[in-house]
């Protein structure tokens, strides 16, 4: 069998902690056989690690040397790299989101379906055994029709301080961006995407912009922080859901909190952990499992499914369309929160600002 020829564009942490390792595990299907980097000493430092023979400093030098590629870049990156790859026939499995606007997200579907080639985003928690085991779940109607869902990706004092996430010109965002998003995406897939109709948003990041915070996860710089470490979001789609989202690096909470729980008409679903809750002869339970099937690393999981997708052998979990309605939602919360006015959609089109 042939085996697939990976590169990956960014030799940042997301790609040795992630990544490089996940492919390493499937040596039968997948050689990682180049990596790039603008720098290329870095670049070069991850390739003698992990025995990557080839290093390029420009990605377009390393697409004729590739059968597909793993974009770990800042997201403003996302939507070229994904597009130049594409069109030189290369398969694209890009971190999240998917990039910085819908738009950018539109054209990269485009290029994949001119070019027929896989292109897919990296939201791993669709991954997780729970996640799994929820689709399942929803799938059968164990809970009937959603009502209302609620997600919640809170973490106390936890700004990445490394990198470009507090970059609002690289990034995009901050908070809802790089860490709700995965929550959002989640979310919709278990409730199958249904068409928003209307969204509002407030962000924040007076917390962060105050001198001095503490903060677990490195030091950051109040004067230059332009990105929210705050965003709560409500959005109603057409089938007569709800969705309350609320992100955070910097919540003063308690703890940390990582929560996606469903409201239907015959049941409800806690993901974080599994939890089935519903009444029956007159009473109310709550069903856990003791054990769930599926891999213990949603990155393995992740890898497998792209590169058997790229081989052919599987469809893709994460469909770019799927991909781009998340960024649309976190596109127009950012925009509501500006307006302070609502985001209203008819048939998949904003009608008006």
């Amino acid at each position: 069998m042939k085996k697939l020829r990976m590169g990956l564009v960014g030799a940042g942490r997301i790609a040795t902690a992630r990544h490089i390792p996940a492919y390493m595990t499937l040596p039968q299907k997948v050689d990682v056989t180049a990596i790039c980097d603008i720098h290329v000493q870095r670049a070069e430092e991850v390739a003698r690690a992990y025995s990557i023979p080839r290093v390029f400093e420009d990605y377009r030098d390393m697409l004729n040397e590739v059968d597909a590629v793993t974009i770990c870049t800042p997201n403003t990156f996302h939507a070229d790299i994904a597009i130049a790859a594409l069109k030189a026939n290369v398969h694209v499995l890009s971190e999240k989101p998917m990039a910085l606007t819908t738009k950018e997200c539109a054209s990269m579907i485009a290029a994949a379906k001119q070019t027929k080639k896989i292109l897919s985003i990296g939201y791993h928690y669709r991954f997780m055994k729970q996640s799994q085991a929820a689709k399942k779940l929803m799938m059968h109607g164990e809970i009937g029709h959603p009502l209302v869902v609620r997600v919640q990706a809170l973490r106390r004092r936890k700004v990445p301080g490394w990198g470009v996430f507090t970059q609002k010109e690289l990034q995009g965002g901050g908070s809802l961006i790089d860490y709700g998003c995965h929550l959002l995406d989640l979310a919709l897939w278990l409730i199958g995407h249904p068409q928003p109709l209307e969204i509002m948003g407030s962000t924040y990041n007076a917390l962060s912009k105050t001198p001095g915070q503490v903060n677990e996860w490195g030091k950051i710089d109040s004067e230059s922080f332009d990105v929210d470490d705050h965003a709560v979001g409500f959005v109603k789609f057409a089938n007569d859901v709800t969705l309350f989202i609320e992100s955070s690096w910097a919540a003063n909470i308690r703890e940390d909190v990582e929560s996606l729980s469903i409201s239907g008409d015959r049941g409800g679903l806690d993901v974080f952990p599994l939890q089935l809750n519903y009444t029956k002869h007159g009473m109310l339970f709550n069903t856990e499992s003791p054990w769930l099937p599926g891999c213990d690393d949603p990155g393995l999981a992740q890898a497998e499914n792209f590169v058997s997708a790229c081989l052919g052998e599987a469809d893709v979990i994460v469909k770019p369309e799927e991909a781009m309605a998340v960024s649309q939602i976190i596109e127009a919360i950012y925009e509501s929160s500006e307006s302070r006015k609502s985001v209203q959609f008819e048939k998949g089109k904003e009608i008006s600002r």
